[in-house]
């Protein structure tokens, strides 16, 4: 019995070195942040949400508001959330007692089980039209960041904003880029604000959105972070040979005509399409996956950018599923990893590759069944339980 037992352990143990090389394994070594959008009405509830986030080791993870059920599923992992308050909310947020007892209704139940590290105050507010959002802005971040100090959590909870790169007035060529002079007397306060309280400046940071307003003008190899032939910055002499590196550099020269080298800036969406209106050029699956795989690459890689070369980029990919029910153009629902029932929608390419096409990525298939959570894990503790098994008998 001794012999067939140490048999079938020397079995297990060859099937465990053989995943180790499997994409599973690929995807443990890999930590980047997510969007978690429910603009739709098809997604699989939170519980498996997490499984599936767990297989992809996400361990952080950026909401578009503080749906309890979320945070619920989330308790006890290691997963760590960015929350928000909607722009609706912003006219309430001004005053110090709605503020806080927004905080009590929402983020204290959910402490310390669940990892809550910032508070995101509007999305997009100044980049938009809306002049009055505009002036609520600063006061309601104030508002939030005070309830916090109040309750004991200002230490461990960032307030901040979500920006689009609609702020720059100039972004080329990188070292010359300045925020948009309609919107200094709203900027440079909010600058000050998170330099006072070291909470990250987040940008939203999409060069598709520049390749798809200009496909003749604007190089795919260069929005795509494939080999090309770059662009020179006349006023720094750096080599930019991807835009994304261009546009962060951008909001940092802006950022440091404002009085600011302090503040850290952080890319709280970033993604490529893979399907879109025929009018959208280059939103394909192919393209996404390259995209997303090159950005992946250089997460892991920890590469900054040449203005920063010794501060790796710090990201959460848009988006984790596809949104059926998100307004305009096709490419809008089509952002997504994964579709809604966990079957990945391009692969990704690995990380270990010269590539971005290869036959195993970043991405595992995991598709949700109604009767149990399936995670990456479950193999392994299947394996354990026969071991355990085997040794007992």
């Amino acid at each position: 019995m001794a012999g067939f037992t140490n048999t079938v352990l020397f079995r297990i143990i060859l099937v465990l070195v053989s995943l180790s090389d499997s994409a599973l394994f690929h995807v443990q070594c890999l930590s980047f942040g997510i969007n978690y959008g429910q603009i739709a009405n098809n997604l699989p509830p939170p519980s498996q949400v997490a499984g599936l986030l767990q297989s992809l080791n996400v361990s952080r993870v950026k909401l578009y508001d503080a749906d309890p059920n979320v945070l619920q599923a989330f308790s006890n992992s290691e997963v760590d959330f960015i929350i928000a308050l909607g722009n609706e909310l912003l006219p309430n947020m001004t005053d110090p007692l709605k503020a806080q007892t927004w905080i009590q209704q929402h983020v204290t139940p959910h402490l310390p089980q669940t990892k809550i590290s910032s508070i995101l105050v509007g999305n997009e507010i100044l980049g938009g039209t809306d002049t009055l959002l505009m002036s609520y802005l600063l006061t309601a971040m104030q508002s939030v960041y005070a309830a916090l100090v109040n309750l004991g959590l200002s230490k461990t909870i960032a307030v901040t904003t979500a920006n689009s790169l609609a702020i720059l007035g100039n972004s080329y060529p990188p070292s010359a880029g300045t925020f948009r002079e309609d919107l200094a007397q709203y900027i440079k306060p909010i600058l000050d604000f998170h330099s006072q309280t070291n909470a990250p400046f987040l940008i939203n940071v999409y060069p598709y959105f520049a390749y798809k307003a200009s496909p003749g003008e604007v190089s795919l190899e260069y929005v795509l972070f494939q080999p090309n032939s770059g662009m020179n910055d006349s006023g720094t002499n750096l080599h930019y040979d991807n835009m994304l590196d261009a546009q962060m550099d951008a909001v940092y020269a802006a950022m440091k005509v404002m009085g600011h080298t302090d503040i850290e800036v952080r890319i709280s969406e970033t993604g490529w399409p893979s399907k879109g209106d025929e009018n959208e050029a280059g939103a394909t699956p192919e393209n996404a996956g390259i995209y997303n795989g090159n950005l992946l690459r250089k997460i892991v890689e920890k590469k900054g950018t040449p203005a920063k070369p010794d501060v790796p980029i710090d990201t959460y990919v848009f988006a984790l599923f596809n949104e059926d029910l998100k307004p305009g153009p096709a490419s809008e629902r089509n952002y997504g990893l994964f579709y809604p029932n966990g079957t990945r929608v391009y692969d990704i390419g690995d990380v270990g590759a010269a590539g971005t096409d290869g036959a195993d990525g970043y991405l595992p298939q995991f598709t949700f069944s109604s009767a149990h959570d399936i995670n990456a894990l479950s193999i392994f503790n299947f394996l354990i339980f026969l071991i355990v098994y085997l040794l007992w008998e």
